[in-house]
């Protein structure tokens, strides 16, 4: 009887999903342990691998929606394994060709002179075919879930930005300083994302009501910083979690942030992934955002969002300088959180960033 292969559980709060890809045609010889397919789920793309050998026989095809348990193939295991092709011969060298010579051909005859007055010449475009000029492509599941997340945070939190600046100079000097020594003792890089991550904290401490969620007609108070931090993928915005930030070193959230964005390329990220955050970082400036008003990533009650460092013309002490600024914008919901500790929320982080050694003294 052939073996069926059946889409395998995905975590508790997944149904079902999309087949993205097939690794293997219909037909093909499969062994175990290959990778058969890719499935696409709202919150992670998973594997499904052959738990046996033969001839694969393909039921449901990529972008077709299939629950939790549906059979989408079967190995036909009384299929012998194809025998190996043997090498094949190098053709003959060909043999050398004369070179023919060359053909001449007689001149043609001028042709009489005519002279003809022009005639309006009219230029009709024809319609463009429809074939080409669009693509339609089902949404993914992933997609679909980004989609009602924001819809959801729009439609139900009442969402308020406020903005700040801070001054890139101390961190940007105290990276170089260390750069060399940190890589050295740790093998990683010292970047700009685990000083904020470290000031979120830091702030979250100081204003412990922008640590909440809304549960119905409750508020969650949380004592715990797990922080979620946005990463750009070929599928879409996933927010993996870092989890206990206040009691992870600088180079242990490096090396988790370098482990989750491998893990989101390769698309071999859990759903433990990517929940239980209490507070979620974004990144624009990576790709060039000088000013954003992030959404809320639900059921959180705000998010921060870094943007590009530009250096640009400001007052120190009187003086106009030189300085490497970063814009920074706080979108909260309104609902639970004043505007008050909102604003008292970001300057703690800016403080925090322009004072990097008071997060290494807990000042």
């Amino acid at each position: 009887m052939p073996h069926e292969i059946k889409i395998p559980a995905q975590g508790e709060s997944v149904t079902g999903g999309q087949i993205s890809k097939w690794n293997f045609k219909d037909g093909d010889y499969v062994k175990t342990g290959d990778i058969l397919l890719v499935l696409e789920t709202d919150k992670v793309a998973a594997e499904v691998t052959a738990e046996a050998s033969g001839i694969l026989t393909i039921s449901k095809h990529v972008d077709e929606e299939v629950e939790i348990g549906a059979v989408v193939g079967q190995i036909d295991e009384s299929a012998p394994a194809p025998a190996a092709k043997p090498a094949d011969a190098p053709p003959p060298a060909a043999a050398p060709v004369a070179a023919a010579a060359p053909e001449v051909k007689p001149a043609a005859a001028p042709a009489p002179e005519v002279k003809a007055a022009p005639s309006p010449v009219t230029t009709v475009r024809a319609p463009a075919a429809a074939a080409g000029r669009v693509t339609r492509k089902k949404m993914s599941p992933l997609r679909k879930k980004i989609a009602d997340q924001l819809v959801s945070a729009q439609r139900t939190a009442a969402i308020l930005t406020t903005f700040n600046e801070c001054d890139m100079s101390n961190v940007m000097a105290l990276r170089s300083k260390l750069q060399d020594s940190f890589v050295a003792k740790h093998g990683v890089k010292l970047g700009f994302m685990s000083f904020f991550i470290k000031a979120v904290v830091e702030a979250l401490k100081a204003v412990p009501q922008i640590n909440v969620r809304v549960e119905g007609d409750e508020i969650v108070q949380q004592h715990y910083y797990d922080i979620g931090v946005a990463v750009g993928t070929e599928r879409g915005l996933i927010v993996p979690v870092l989890r206990d930030a206040d009691q992870q070193s600088f180079s242990e959230l490096e090396k988790d942030i370098l482990g989750y964005a491998a893990k989101a390329k390769e698309g071999k990220l859990q759903v433990s992934d990517l929940t239980g955050g209490v507070f979620t970082i974004s990144n624009g400036g990576v790709y060039g955002s000088l000013l954003s008003t992030p959404i809320i990533n639900p059921p959180q009650s705000a998010i921060l969002g870094m943007h590009t460092i530009q250096k640009r013309p400001v007052a120190v002490d009187g003086q106009v300088v030189i300085r490497p600024m970063m814009n920074l914008a706080l979108s909260y919901d309104h609902r639970v959180v004043d505007g008050k500790e909102a604003v008292t929320f970001l300057i703690r982080v800016k403080d925090c960033i322009e004072n990097p050694a008071r997060m290494l003294v807990g000042a």
